[in-house]
């Protein structure tokens, strides 16, 4: 029989949540600009809306740190791997970007 394992605490530190900080912070500093530049194939838009890209950001920090720190943990304890919690942290760190993405494209999309 297996030991109960301890759940990751809410906002704890750790490598998933370190992980899903630094995916969330490289793509959420990008993520507004991005799907205008494609659509409208220009690089100026990239860098148009910089307090856009700045709420993204924090935003994209902050959220994850704490989906990467849950996430991370569960699934390092389940494979019992500081690798698997690592990569598990950086796809927690990718849902705030995607949701953003999903948000711009609307954005862009709908005029």
């Amino acid at each position: 029989m297996k030991p109960r394992q301890r759940k990751p605490g809410f906002g704890e530190t750790n490598s998933g949540a370190v992980m899903g900080a630094v995916v969330g912070s490289i793509g959420g500093l990008f993520a507004v600009g991005i799907v205008p530049t494609i659509v409208y194939k220009n690089i100026a838009y990239l860098f148009g809306t910089p307090i856009l890209a700045l709420i993204s950001w924090l935003s994209s920090i902050i959220t994850g740190w704490l989906i990467g720190g849950q996430i991370g943990p569960r699934i390092g304890m389940r494979f019992n791997s500081q690798r698997a919690e690592s990569i598990a942290g950086g796809v927690g760190g990718l849902i705030p970007i995607i949701v953003i993405l999903l948000w711009s494209w609307y954005m862009t999309t709908r005029r």
